[in-house]
């Protein structure tokens, strides 16, 4: 009896075992691999196509490889800025989404905005500020305000409308949005003069500095995880996603001599009121020309 009960139990186990390394299927993601280990460092399986804006990349040839390969690595084994990339997607791009489509610019460049922001109001060293880094004087050249107490650069759909106006600028210069969006980094001249002087038509076939080599692949690179998290082992759901809220907006084009004040007299404080105006930098608004402005003021619940 003994004999027999331990029999059992060894079949049991073997059978538990090889039943399921039988059906266990493979991992449906990126890493290839049927271990569960999180102490390992897998590499990656490449897409079989990638394309920015309907412009597939040339994954064929090695060196093109082995560009995305690398971005795709550095932004999915950085996994705390990539899940914090992931939350803040959730509130930021149904607004560039729309924006974007309005002013007939591919989705695909809400992905140039991550690579450039983080999707958020940033300074960089040089100067640049905002989700899109625009630098001072093409700020200025499409229309924005930048002043002692104003800086449209982070003002997220002003800021928005300005990228696409240079980006549509650079589409019809050079017929490729892929070209548009190296621009976007190396300039639209920069990129011109480098397509004349290397006798070629298109990003792939130039050889760029560091910064502009890598830049189209890192908007690849986090637009297919962006667009396949699970694939890439990023795990969470919608309720750990960050959230817009809400806001409705006031018509103003008198000065304003203490935000705070403002802010207080609308049921909200002064932390609020910059959180949804980051373009207004200072505790008051000059306004001596009158200009008309739309401030936002969140909902009532949301805090």
């Amino acid at each position: 009896m003994k004999y027999k009960l331990t029999s059992g139990i060894l079949i049991g186990i073997l059978l538990v075992f090889f039943g399921f390394t039988a059906v266990h299927p493979e991992r449906n993601n990126a890493f290839n691999n049927k271990e569960e280990d999180s102490s390992k460092v897998y590499a990656l399986k490449l897409p079989e196509t990638l394309d920015f804006s309907g412009e597939p990349a040339p994954l064929s040839a090695p060196d093109i490889r082995e560009r995305l390969d690398k971005e795709l690595l550095v932004n999915t084994y950085w996994q705390s800025n990539m899940m914090l990339l992931l939350k803040r997607a959730h509130k930021w791009f149904p607004t560039l989404e729309a924006i974007l489509e309005e002013e007939g610019v591919p989705e695909d460049f809400k992905y140039l905005a991550v690579i450039e922001s983080g999707l958020e109001n940033v300074r960089s060293p040089k100067g640049a500020k905002g989700f899109w880094q625009l630098m001072p004087g093409t700020a200025k050249e499409y229309g924005l305000e930048l002043n002692s107490n104003v800086d449209e650069r982070y003002h997220i759909e002003k800021a928005t409308r300005v990228a696409c106006k240079y980006l549509l600028k650079a589409k019809k210069r050079f017929g490729s949005w892929t070209l548009a969006a190296a621009s976007y980094n190396r300039g639209i001249y920069g990129t011109h003069k480098l397509l004349g002087k290397q006798l070629v038509e298109n990003y792939y076939d130039l050889l760029l500095n560091k910064e502009t080599s890598r830049y189209v692949f890192r908007i690849l690179a986090v637009k297919e995880i962006m667009s396949h998290p699970q694939r890439y082992g990023f795990v969470f759901e919608e309720s750990d996603l960050y959230k817009p809220i809400p806001v409705k907006k006031i018509g103003w084009d008198v000065p304003i001599t203490n935000i705070a004040e403002f802010a207080r007299e609308r049921g909200i404080n002064y932390k609020l009121l910059k959180i949804h105006n980051p373009w207004l930098i200072q505790n008051h608004l000059n306004n001596n020309s009158r200009k008309y402005y739309e401030i936002s003021i969140p909902e009532e619940g949301y805090y």
